[in-house]
């Protein structure tokens, strides 16, 4: 593919990740807030000093600390510009592993790949680690092993996307002996597998949450977060794919191109 035209989806790909954090945020704010809002109004609750005045009276509270950025800002402003970078960035990386992969998957249309490459990163990215280390609450776990805990979910992002990438290429090198589809699903079974060795060996997070955090909140919250995710990879991959079909349909045969890769990727391994 043209220097230009990956210039061109990359471009593309931008503009719709842009579009995808657009709607996530509005997701993010009906749905993901109102989660976030009691979790931190439990956390002040709990954290509340119990004592009492002199004539039974509660005592005068223990000044807090001021907050450098405020709730309102923070759930508004702060998480616009948040899923607004993240889907911008994202949609780039996207843009760049579609440019790769048209014509070297299969015989599939631009929308397709595009829906395909929006299905890989979300379940690379964020699916798998999500299933490994969910998301939680703010101010909801020991702040002395965020560390820790930041590591890991990041080396789950990085074994699962280097997992991901190694089914396809195993995917395609059985795919002349065992056909496509058979390929597919040796490749993804083996996927699976790995994966699940991966959740087996690396450690837990037990005190990701504390004991008393409530079941329904916490489940509140992760499935808000899994909702987000899935609305702006979605959006990302319908939005991506009619933008991308009309960069490639003004290329004179993008059409032989996607057949030569089809057939490079058929072609017995050497």
């Amino acid at each position: 593919m043209h220097t230009a035209t990956v210039r061109n989806l990359l471009v593309r790909g931008m503009i719709a990740g842009l579009l995808a954090g657009l709607i996530a945020f509005a997701l993010a704010y009906v749905i993901g807030e109102p989660a976030v809002e009691d979790s931190i109004a439990l956390e002040q609750t709990q954290s509340a000093p119990a004592g009492h005045g002199e004539h039974g009276a509660a005592a005068a509270p223990a000044e807090e600390e001021e907050e450098l950025v405020s709730r309102p800002v923070q759930s508004t402003f702060g998480l616009a510009t948040g899923t607004l970078v993240y889907g911008v960035a994202l949609g780039g990386i996207a843009s760049l592993v579609f440019s790769f992969a048209f014509g070297r998957i299969g015989r599939f249309s631009p929308q397709a790949t595009a829906a395909l490459t929006a299905a890989g990163v979300f379940t690379t990215v964020y699916l798998v680690p999500f299933l490994k280390y969910p998301a939680t609450p703010p101010a909801v776990g020991n702040p002395d092993t965020i560390g820790k805990r930041t590591t890991l979910f990041f080396l789950m992002i990085l074994l699962s996307v280097l997992l991901g990438l190694g089914a396809v290429i195993i995917g395609r090198r059985l795919a002349p002996r065992l056909g496509n589809w058979n390929a597919t699903v040796v490749a993804g079974a083996g996927f699976a597998v790995a994966v699940t060795l991966a959740f087996v060996f690396l450690p837990d997070n037990g005190d990701a949450v504390k004991e008393t955090f409530p079941a329904a909140l916490l489940w509140e919250f992760r499935m808000a977060s899994l909702a987000i995710q899935a609305a702006l990879w979605a959006s990302f991959g319908l939005v991506f794919g009619a933008l991308a079909t009309r960069v490639l349909a003004a290329r004179p045969g993008v059409r032989d191109e996607a057949t030569a890769g089809e057939r490079v990727s058929s072609a017995p391994a050497v």
